[in-house]
C-alpha cells in the first residue's frame, strides 16, 4: 500500500474511529485530536508494515484515549461541566409528569457515571459493549490479559447499570438522606457506610474543578457539618438526588449532584458557583444548624 492508499484507507476510517473516540472520551473535540494523533502516527509507518489498517488504527485510537482519560484524570478536568451549562435544581418530586419533565436529564447520570470509571474500565467497557470488539483484542490495547480487560468491563458494567433510569428513587433518596443525616450529627462512621470507598468527589468553582476520590477525604470533610451554621436539604440536580445548601441568611451556599449505585454514592458533583446559584429558586428549609456541601469547609 502507498502513501495515496494509506490516506484513502484513514479517510475510510475516520468516522468510526472519531465516533469511538467520542463515546471513550465524552468530547467531540478531543476526539477528533486523538484520531488526528492516529494519523500522524499512521502516516510515519511504512505502509507495507501494517496488515490491518482498519485493527491498527482501533488500537491506537484506544491507547490514546486511554493517554488522555490518565491525563485528564491526574488534572481533575472532566468534560460534562461545559462552560455555559446550568445545572438544574429543582425540589425532589414524585409525580409522574414531574417525573417527565426531567427524563431527559437522565444521560446526564450516565456520563456521570462514565466520568467515576477509570480510565481502563471506561475504555473496556465502551470498545466491547459499545463497539463490540473482543475482549482479547480489549485487552491488546491495555496491554492487559483477556481476563484482566473481561474483569475490568464486568466492574464498569455494574456501574453503568446503577446509572440506568431508577426504578426506585425512594431507596436513592434514602441514600442521600441518610448521608444528610450523618453529615449533620458528624457521624463519620455512618458517612462511610452510604460512601462507595472509591468515591469520586469534584469540586467545580470559578476557578475549575478539583478532584478528590476516596470515602474517607469526603466523609472527613463531611462530617464537619454540624460545625456549620448552615441548613441544607434534599434536591433533584439534572434529575438525580442531590442536596443543596443556605447559609442562615437564605443565601445559597453550594449544590451536590449525588450519583447513587447499589446501595452507596459513587460521585458527589459540588457547585460552588455563585453566579449560578443566584438563580436557583428552591427555597431553604427551616434554620438549624449543620450538613452543608463538604466542599464549603
Amino acid at each position: 500500500m502507498d502513501e495515496n492508499g494509506t490516506s484513502e484507507a484513514f479517510e475510510a476510517q475516520r468516522t468510526r474511529l472519531t465516533g469511538l473516540a467520542a463515546r471513550v472520551l465524552g468530547s467531540r473535540a478531543d476526539a477528533e485530536d486523538a484520531v488526528q494523533e492516529a494519523w500522524l502516527r499512521l502516516s510515519r509507518q511504512d505502509p507495507g508494515a501494517i496488515d490491518n489498517v482498519s485493527g491498527w488504527l482501533s488500537t491506537v485510537v484506544g491507547r490514546v484515549c486511554l493517554d488522555m482519560l490518565r491525563a485528564r484524570r491526574a488534572k481533575g478536568e472532566t468534560p460534562w461541566e461545559e462552560p455555559g451549562r446550568e445545572w438544574l435544581v429543582t425540589d425532589d418530586v414524585d409525580d409522574p409528569e414531574d417525573r417527565a419533565v426531567l427524563s431527559d436529564t437522565i444521560g446526564v447520570a450516565l456520563l456521570m457515571v462514565l466520568e467515576s470509571l477509570t480510565p481502563d474500565e471506561r475504555l473496556a467497557f465502551i470498545l466491547h459493549d459499545t463497539f463490540a470488539v473482543p475482549f482479547d483484542e480489549v485487552g491488546r490495547i491495555l496491554g492487559k490479559s483477556t481476563d484482566a480487560a473481561k474483569m475490568l468491563g464486568s466492574r464498569a458494567r455494574r456501574k453503568v447499570r446503577g446509572a440506568e433510569p431508577p426504578t426506585d428513587r425512594r431507596r436513592q433518596r434514602e441514600v442521600v438522606d441518610a448521608f444528610l443525616a450523618a453529615a449533620r450529627e458528624g457521624d463519620f462512621d455512618a458517612l462511610l457506610r452510604v460512601l462507595d470507598p472509591d468515591v469520586v468527589w469534584r469540586v467545580h468553582t470559578p476557578r475549575g474543578v478539583t478532584v478528590r476520590l476516596g470515602a474517607n477525604e469526603l466523609a472527613r470533610h463531611a462530617a464537619l457539618g454540624r460545625r456549620t451554621k448552615t441548613v441544607a436539604r434534599r434536591v433533584d440536580v439534572d434529575g438525580m438526588p442531590g442536596v443543596m445548601a443556605w447559609r442562615e441568611d437564605g443565601t445559597p451556599l453550594a449544590v451536590m449532584a449525588c450519583v447513587v449505585v447499589d446501595g452507596r454514592i459513587v460521585q458527589v458533583d459540588s457547585l460552588l458557583r455563585p453566579e449560578r446559584q443566584a438563580t436557583i429558586t428552591v427555597e431553604p428549609p427551616a434554620v438549624t444548624s449543620g450538613a452543608a456541601d463538604p466542599s464549603t469547609r
